[in-house]
């Protein structure tokens, strides 16, 4: 397994910065110069954090998920407070190092899955040590 530096960093709450937001959303076909721009302030940290105490932040570092749309460099937001189940993103801390795989829970096996078909499926065992330390629920993308 290819080793994965992931390093977390846990929502600044104490200075929240609303930026302006488009509530009617952004039309993807023909603008209409009717419309009426209605401007109101939205804080990010506020949208993608549901459990403060739980939420943390990391950057993803390789390339094994980006069939899933995880690309190196990426923003991840990881809420330890959900339950890891069946077909999840998660973060796993596996034999003493963090990775980001995608959960294959049945009744008889666990699977970390890759989403880069250059890489294998981890297959847990009893030798392993496996905490899945928490759920990513957003991506933060540079474009």
């Amino acid at each position: 397994m290819k080793k994965q530096k992931l390093v977390f960093f846990h929502p600044d709450q104490e200075h929240i910065k609303k930026m302006h937001w488009a509530q009617e959303g952004i039309s993807a076909g023909f603008p209409s110069p009717a419309d009426d721009f209605k401007e109101l302030r939205i804080s990010i940290d506020q949208e993608v954090v549901r459990n403060e105490e739980a939420t943390f932040y990391a950057r993803v570092s390789g390339e094994s998920m980006q069939g899933a749309g995880l690309d190196d460099g990426d923003l991840l937001v990881i809420d330890r407070s959900l339950e890891p189940t069946d077909n999840k993103i998660a973060i796993c801390f596996i034999d003493g190092e963090f990775t980001v795989k995608r959960l294959k829970v049945t009744k008889n096996e666990v699977l970390l899955i890759p989403e880069n078909p250059k890489y294998q499926p981890i297959k847990i065992t009893e030798e392993n040590e496996l905490i899945i330390w928490g759920v990513v629920t957003y991506v933060v993308k540079k474009l």
